[in-house]
């Protein structure tokens, strides 16, 4: 799923959205996320969320529920998700008007956020434009976005067995190390994914496997979060149990990937390390 966020005033961005959305929306499942004021009585019973059906859908609110929890929810049966009103999120983004900085221009950061197109107003954002510049960005994936990709091979069917590996940030190898804050990982940009690309084709034409599918993370990845899914669909698990272990391996020791990591007392590219 890729997430694009739209950032200026509130009318403009809400154009844009609405714009962008019917575009994408042609050849993928949209979600629109917005956060807004509401009339709605703040949410205070027993539960931690409360969701209610109505003749016009479906509509929730609830608490102790981040932006990440919402996109992951999504990402395994959406395309696209497009972010109105937070101007802060992690995600390439769209800007309109005064929406950030006017000395930043597009392909420039602002924030935290890549900046994909910028237009004076709704009308100058082409969603074609923002369509094709999007699809050359890293998606927003997690483990059951990567399952559900896997579910949907017209293999399925023949599929008794689904087989993932996740890598995560942990803290320690050894009791005495530092603890490690967070990694960050850099790719040889084209030639880490196509080599990803490469390694998922070969292990496929195996016997019994129909499907293998890896995603690795970019950035800062802070302790405690998901690094690297390996998923592979196959007829037994024999034969998911074997390839998801040769994919994990092959894809830490074939695709070019560099990490940093920073611990609470120092920091270093561990493959400049001795």
């Amino acid at each position: 799923m890729h997430v694009l966020s739209v950032v200026g005033p509130d009318a403009a961005a809400q154009a844009v959205a609405d714009r962008l959305a019917g575009r994408f929306g042609e050849d993928g499942r949209v979600a629109e996320i917005h956060r807004t004021g509401t009339n709605v009585e703040p949410h205070d019973g027993p539960a931690a969320a409360r969701y209610e059906f109505t003749e016009d859908g479906w509509s929730g609110s609830g608490r102790d529920r981040s932006l990440s929890d919402l996109l992951a929810d999504l990402a395994p049966d959406h395309d696209y998700a497009l972010l109105v009103g937070f101007p802060d999120a992690d995600a390439p983004r769209v800007v309109v008007g005064d929406g950030g900085p006017a000395s930043v221009s597009a392909t420039e950061s602002v924030s935290t956020g890549e900046v994909l197109v910028r237009a004076d107003d709704a009308a100058g954002v082409d969603p074609a434009e923002v369509r094709s510049a999007l699809a050359e960005t890293d998606p927003y994936e997690t483990l059951e976005s990567l399952v559900a990709e896997a579910k949907r091979s017209e293999d399925a069917p023949y599929s008794g067995a689904i087989a993932t590996f996740t890598g995560r940030v942990r803290a320690k190898e050894n009791d005495d190390d530092d603890p490690t804050e967070f990694l960050e990982f850099e790719k040889y940009e084209g030639v880490a994914d196509e080599r990803m690309a490469a390694i998922s084709a070969e292990l496929e034409e195996r016997d019994g496997v129909f499907e293998v599918v890896m995603h690795h993370r970019t950035g800062v990845i802070e302790y405690g979060e998901d690094i690297v899914f390996v998923v592979v669909l196959a007829g037994h698990r024999d034969e998911a149990f074997r390839t998801v272990r040769d994919g994990i391996d092959r894809l830490k020791d074939e695709v070019p990937l560099f990490k940093k990591e920073v611990t609470t007392d120092e920091q270093f590219w561990v493959h400049e390390r001795p």
